[in-house]
């Protein structure tokens, strides 16, 4: 290609300008060109307004599966890339976020006491309410920063280790994920698919499934958009060479009952004990399924789904997750009552005040509009509203009914769990949120919509 030049290390780069011609007239990226543009990512060579660029004419022109590869990969190799003891049979779960989504809680320490090692690398909420790691933080002691070494040890002795990202992992994509935000290229399939799995892969799992969710609270809107999604996933992922499949399931009603940090690891501590919301466990062991048998020790997911039911019903994935718990800093006596037979949720962090919400009329709950009552978890502070803030571990809305579920006037459908006193604006938009019709109570359907393989 024209514009071409050689480095000083000798190799052939290319000139920014020539790169975006090459894109905004319709072109395809070589291999060799997208590892030089992720080298300029991430030394500094291509400065803001070129990225800026160069990620608009990505979204405007697209690309094809090869550069779509090509982009993950070398995201991936930006940085750290870890590797792990050959015989290990390591998986990871990525889900695309949703309402109450506490399924890693639960689903990490299963596989875990199936024998795969699980070296799960999360992030932090932003806006409605808190992620992953901020879930685990509210308990005492949790800690997300582990060493390399430290990681290894907790995946010899737990089987599994739930961290945050560090600075040395996929830093070409750190700078083209804040780019993104301010150039309206959120949603490039490109972009979406080379972020999410690079940081995947630089984890260094053998085997990904992935939970690509649609609805009213989701961002893909429907099973269409997120089968597209998932399918441009599992091919790249797969490109790289890792087992991946994905599972599209429903965002628009919560998952579970809990909305908020301390109150969803009481649900996700109730799931490990086979119990809990059904809706919860369907994923958990779906989703758990997928790997058991990519990891190779099922013939079929059905099996590994039962393999999973297995281990959370016996106790197994319970003793999992409390020695996973000790290898990231809890205290054996925090660890033992949150884990033991009776458990003791007092360890993690409670809200002051407990109002419940009322219904206005009698009949079926056939809506909860999860966005809704997550924005409401947000105001509480759940949630972040800029990257950095903190946030309160202990407030969030816990649901009294579901879906399907027969609820009379006057009688309390959900708790809003607060530290400061409730505006009458925050009760009113809670209320809004459910939508009760004149019809006999049904069972809930599955949230899984199909299997992208």
């Amino acid at each position: 290609m024209g514009g071409a030049k050689a480095t000083s290390s000798g190799s052939v780069g290319w000139r920014v300008a020539d790169l975006l011609a090459t894109k905004m007239e319709g072109g395809h990226f070589t291999e060799e060109q997208v590892a030089c543009i992720i080298q300029m990512v991430t030394d500094g060579s291509m400065d803001d307004c070129q990225l800026g660029a160069l990620l608009v004419a990505v979204k405007v022109f697209g690309m094809n599966p090869e550069e779509v590869v090509a982009l993950t990969r070398y995201m991936r190799d930006s940085g750290r890339v870890f590797e792990w003891p050959q015989e290990w049979k390591t998986v990871d779960k990525h889900s695309t976020g949703g309402v109450g989504d506490k399924v890693s809680l639960p689903l990490v320490p299963s596989l875990a006491a199936l024998g795969l090692h699980v070296p799960m690398i999360s992030g932090r909420g932003l806006e409605h309410t808190g992620g992953t790691l901020d879930k685990l933080e509210s308990i005492p002691g949790y800690r997300v920063a582990l060493s390399e070494e430290e990681m290894r040890a907790a995946l010899s002795e737990a089987g599994g280790c739930i961290v945050g990202q560090t600075s040395n992992i996929t830093p070409a994509d750190k700078r083209m994920y804040a780019a993104r935000d301010i150039t309206a290229t959120v949603n490039s399939l490109p972009l979406i698919v080379s972020s999410i799995i690079s940081k995947k892969a630089a984890g260094g799992m053998k085997a990904l499934v992935l939970d690509v969710k649609y609805g009213d609270s989701a961002f893909m809107k429907t099973v269409e958009e997120a089968r597209t999604l998932a399918k441009a996933m599992v091919d790249v992922s797969g490109g790289l060479g890792i087992k991946t499949t994905a599972l599209v399931t429903e965002m628009s009603n919560p998952i579970g009952k809990a909305i908020g940090n301390a109150l969803e690891v009481m649900e996700a501590l109730e799931c490990l004990r086979g119990q809990g919301p059904a809706d919860l466990k369907e994923l958990v062991v779906h989703l758990g399924g997928e790997l058991v048998a990519a990891g190779g020790l099922a013939s079929s997911a059905e099996e590994g789904q039962r393999a999973v039911e297995r281990v959370l019903s016996d106790g197994s994935a319970l003793a999992s997750f409390r020695k996973m718990l000790v290898m990231q800093g809890v205290s054996e006596e925090v660890a033992a009552e949150l884990c033991g037979e009776k458990p003791n949720y007092s360890k993690l962090p409670r809200a002051a005040s407990i109002t419940p919400v009322h219904a206005a009329t009698t009949g079926v709950i056939s809506k909860l509009d999860a966005m809704s009552l997550a924005k409401v978890c947000q105001k509480l502070g759940a949630g972040r509203e800029r990257t950095g803030d903190s946030i309160n571990l202990a407030v969030g809305i816990v649901l009294r009914k579901s879906v399907g579920e027969q609820v009379g006037v006057g009688e309390a459908w959900a708790d809003i769990h607060h530290d400061t006193p409730l505006p009458a604006a925050l009760l009113s938009k809670v209320a809004e949120a459910v939508v009760i019709e004149d019809t006999d109570p049904y069972p809930t359907t599955s949230r899984i919509a199909a299997r992208v393989s």
